[in-house]
C-alpha cells in the first residue's frame, strides 16, 4: 500500500506509529509536503495520503479512512499570517505554496471574518523575506517556529477560524482514493494510535531532528497542546463547514 505522509513535525507521531507497528511491512511510505501529498493522491501515485482538506473535492472516490487528523481547537501555532501592519492595512498577501488548505482558509477569513480585500500573490521559495510594509504572507509548517518573532503581527489562522465559527479546524486528513479493506484500515488506525498516545516516546525518538533547529520544550508543547489529532464529531462538523465556505468561494 503506497502512503504519502507530511514532512512536518506535527506528523512525527503518525510516522513513529507506522514505523513502530507491523504495518510498516505492508506499506511503501513517502514523506512529502502537503501539496505534494495531494498531488500524488489525485494522480493515483499513492493509495492513501495525509492531504490538505481543501483538495478533498478534487479526489475521485475520496474517502477519509482514519480516526486521526491534523487539527487544532484554537491556536495551532504553525499556520500564520505574518505582517508588519495591522490586518486592516494589508494590501497584498503572499500565499504559501506548500498547502492549499491554508490558502483557502486565509481567503475565507479575509472575506468573512476580517472583511478585507487584498491582492493575492503567488509565493515561491524565499518569499518570507518579501513580507514587509503593507505586504503580508501566509506561512505554514516548521518554518514558522524560527521566524514568527521577525514580524510585528502574527495572526494564527486556526485561532481566527475558532473566533469566527466557534469550531476547531482540520488541516489534513488521512484519505484514500479507492476502497481499502476494513482489516487494513483497522491496522492503520492502530498504528497511528501508537504515536498519538505516546508523544513522549515520539519526542525522545526524534529529539536530534527536533533540536537541530527548534527548542525542544516548545515542540513538546506544540505536539501535546496545540495540535489536536483525534478526528472527532466536532472536527467533522468543522470540516463540512470549511468545505461549504470553500464551495461558496468558487461560485
Amino acid at each position: 500500500m503506497k502512503i504519502s505522509a507530511v514532512s512536518y513535525i506535527n506528523t512525527l507521531p503518525f510516522i513513529y506509529g507506522l514505523q513502530h507497528s507491523p504495518i510498516i511491512n505492508k506499506i511503501d511510505l513517502s514523506i512529502d509536503y502537503p501539496a505534494q501529498c495531494a498531488s500524488k493522491l489525485i494522480n493515483n501515485q499513492v493509495d492513501i495520503g495525509l492531504i490538505p482538506v481543501a483538495v478533498l473535492p478534487q479526489i475521485p472516490n475520496s474517502r477519509i479512512i482514519s480516526d486521526y487528523c491534523i487539527g487544532a481547537d484554537g491556536k495551532v501555532n504553525s499556520v500564520f499570517l505574518f505582517s508588519n501592519v495591522p490586518i486592516n492595512e494589508i494590501e497584498k498577501t503572499y500565499l504559501d505554496y506548500q498547502s492549499r488548505t491554508s490558502i483557502s482558509l486565509m481567503q475565507i477569513l479575509a472575506e468573512k471574518h476580517w472583511k478585507i480585500k487584498v491582492e493575492w500573490l503567488k509565493a515561491e521559495i524565499g518569499y518570507e523575506s518579501k513580507i514587509s510594509e503593507k505586504t503580508a504572507g501566509v506561512v505554514i509548517g516548521d518554518r514558522t517556529f524560527a521566524i514568527k518573532q521577525n514580524f510585528q503581527y502574527a495572526y494564527d489562522l486556526a485561532e481566527e477560524w475558532k473566533q469566527m465559527t466557534n469550531l476547531p479546524f482540520v488541516f489534513a486528513t488521512w484519505t484514500a482514493n479507492k476502497n481499502i479493506s476494513q482489516t487494513f484500515v483497522n491496522q492503520f488506525n492502530t498504528a497511528l494510535k501508537i504515536g498519538v498516545k505516546n508523544i513522549d516516546d515520539v519526542l525522545n525518538f526524534y529529539k536530534k531532528r527536533i533540536t537541530e533547529k527548534n527548542n525542544f520544550e516548545e515542540i513538546k508543547k506544540y505536539l501535546t497542546e496545540d495540535i489536536s489529532y483525534n478526528f472527532t464529531k466536532n472536527k467533522q462538523k468543522a470540516l463540512k463547514s470549511f468545505l461549504l465556505y470553500k464551495k461558496e468561494q468558487l461560485l
